[in-house]
């Protein structure tokens, strides 16, 4: 049990560090104007997504619904447990269905787009509606973390 835990908060660890950064430097290349910089920052955010975010999540499911499991499923009527739950799956559908396409479409657009992508009104809506639900899934996996630490009603 101390192990899948220690896996847990691994995943949480590399999970929320992973969105807390992209987005500071997706913020910060968009916020230069520089194309070249623009263009790295998205390829680099979808890259660290595959790598860090998507296995953090993974990994945070996986560990959390086997650390119940091994406790008892009954664990699930505990408020801060199953509302965790529920905002970790909400989480990975805004990541799954909103980021992730936004951040294949940036790449497209900085491709296709090599020579002035911040004029490209195209990529400025994508980069605004990405910031947008990348805020919304960057604050429900802190409101999560609080549940997880503070566990209230316990």
């Amino acid at each position: 049990m101390q192990i899948l835990l220690a896996i847990h908060i691994l995943s949480a660890v590399v999970f929320a560090g992973n969105i807390i950064t992209s987005a500071f430097w997706k913020v910060r290349a968009d916020r230069s104007g520089s194309t070249e910089a623009m263009a790295n920052a998205s390829r680099s955010l979808l890259m660290a997504d595959m790598v860090f975010t998507g296995p953090g999540l993974v990994g945070l499911l996986v560990t959390g619904i086997w650390m119940v499991q091994l406790t008892g499923w009954e664990r699930f009527q505990e408020p801060w447990l199953s509302i965790s739950l529920v905002l970790l799956v909400l989480t990975a559908i805004i990541w799954a269905g909103g980021l992730l396409p936004l951040e294949f479409r940036m790449v497209r657009l900085a491709r296709l787009q090599s020579n002035n992508i911040t004029s490209d009104p195209a990529y400025r809506r994508s980069s605004k509606i990405w910031s947008m639900m990348g805020g919304v899934a960057t604050l429900i996996p802190l409101i999560i973390l609080f549940l997880m630490v503070l566990k209230p009603g316990e």
